[in-house]
């Protein structure tokens, strides 16, 4: 926690507003896709599935592959919990849908997709999208998958397994236009990861790692993730890192 606070006071004098951005393309996904209106429709449906998990009282048994929670102790937690304390929040879940609108992704990849509040946000925003997403636990996997049946999100297609194996497999098939990635958050599998991901990225394709400030390790992951030769544009919004890859660019880090 006072890792949290301090990184998050040092984010504060560091960062910019939309008026700091010099780069036009930033500037205007700063300015026009994080401004855009949510359809009425969705926000209903997101509404909708948010509130019908927080009122899930069922318990399931939950394998954690990665760093684990700090909210829970034991494996056996309620549904509705897991929902309200581990889940993506509202505010995070609508701009990631705009996000997603923003860009118009053509294929995407969630790794991590606990019980798809994320996934949700992103297959309303693009419904022609393709949506490939792993999670490892298979309770937390059926829950998911009961949810997107019960909503008719038929654009995603859930992969149930670890990682290391289901990951791969996804790679070698396809190129992905955004990746999201929320399902480890370990520095040395997050940085294995990304590497993996590069095979399966093109020149305008879009990395966002879920919760970069999380712990110092995360935070030297991400470090790691910006300097690396093939990314030409990062940002840092606190809660995300985002990466871009356009080719003869200026390097360039925006926070």
């Amino acid at each position: 926690m006072f890792h949290s606070a301090q990184s998050y006071l040092r984010f504060l004098v560091e960062s910019t507003n939309q008026y700091g951005v010099h780069s036009p393309f930033v500037y205007d996904f700063l300015t026009v896709g994080l401004k855009e209106k949510i359809d009425d429709a969705d926000t209903d449906t997101l509404r909708k599935f948010r509130k019908a998990l927080n009122a899930d009282k069922n318990q399931i048994k939950v394998e954690d592959f990665g760093a684990g929670s700090r909210k829970f102790k034991d494996s056996e937690r309620r549904v509705s919990q897991i929902a309200k304390t581990a889940g993506i929040s509202w505010s995070r879940s609508k701009k990631l849908y705009k996000t997603v609108k923003h860009f118009k992704p053509q294929n995407i990849l969630e790794i991590g997709t606990s019980l798809g509040m994320a996934t949700a946000a992103m297959s309303l925003a693009a419904p022609q999208a393709r949506i490939d997403t792993l999670e490892g636990c298979p309770q937390t996997a059926g829950i998911a998958k009961s949810m997107f049946d019960a909503f008719q999100m038929n654009n995603v297609e859930l992969h149930i397994g670890e990682f290391n194996s289901t990951l791969p497999n996804l790679l070698k098939k396809n190129t992905y236009d955004l990746i999201f990635f929320d399902g480890n958050h370990q520095k040395e599998t997050t940085l294995n990861y990304f590497q993996m991901c590069l095979e399966a990225a093109h020149e305008n394709s879009i990395f966002i790692f879920d919760d970069v400030h999380w712990s110092r390790e995360m935070e030297e992951a991400w470090s790691e993730i910006r300097e690396n030769e093939k990314v030409t544009l990062s940002i840092d919004t606190f809660q995300w890192g985002l990466v871009f890859f356009h080719p003869g660019r200026e390097k360039e880090h925006f926070v």
